[in-house]
């Protein structure tokens, strides 16, 4: 789902931002999202991975907190902040109520743990939102997304990276370089 929500942002003609942009032990990740945060006028927030580990732990609920940031920095911040938008995914239906009750009244979409569709939510709302012409079609984008990630294991070989260990930064990039060459 990170991927494809990645893909789609670039393929959009927009930057994304994630606190894996930036491994630098010496910052302390709180920082690194607040200054994201501060620093974007969209804020992509997707709820889904909030199930319990498999051994049966508490859930992570790293995105609820970041979007509890988001929506603070929207309330509280300075001018630039207060004209944030977000778009608010989860994976099913009202899900979200039976942990985070407090988000009732926000638009959320839902993306049914389907690549394809988040693709389709994220490039609409991005496109809604933004007011930019020009961007590609929801099929088109999900169709390079699927190309894209076809070719992505012999692309990342041809470079000497291990798909399975990209960093963000290089998924990125290597996400840019496809859009930029692709046909």
């Amino acid at each position: 789902m990170f991927e494809a929500i990645v893909f789609t942002i670039v393929g959009c003609g927009f930057r994304p931002r994630c606190a894996l942009e930036e491994l630098d032990s010496g910052t302390v990740r709180l920082d690194k999202i607040r200054q994201i945060i501060a620093s974007c006028l969209y804020g992509i927030h997707d709820l889904s991975r909030v199930e319990p580990s498999a051994s049966g732990k508490l859930p992570r609920f790293n995105m609820p907190f970041e979007l509890g940031l988001d929506i603070a920095a929207r309330a509280f911040g300075s001018a630039p902040l207060t004209r944030k938008h977000f778009l608010i995914l989860d994976a099913r239906p009202y899900r979200y109520q039976k942990f985070i009750s407090d988000i009732s009244g926000q638009d959320i979409r839902w993306h049914r743990n389907r690549p394809g569709k988040a693709i389709e939510i994220t490039r609409s709302w991005l496109r809604s939102t933004s007011g930019r012409t020009g961007i590609r079609g929801p099929l088109e984008v999900k169709r390079q997304f699927f190309e894209f990630g076809r070719q992505l294991p012999e692309n990342c070989a041809r470079l000497g990276l291990n798909r399975k260990d990209l960093l963000f930064v290089e998924y990125v990039e290597l996400a840019r370089l496809w859009m930029d060459t692709a046909p």
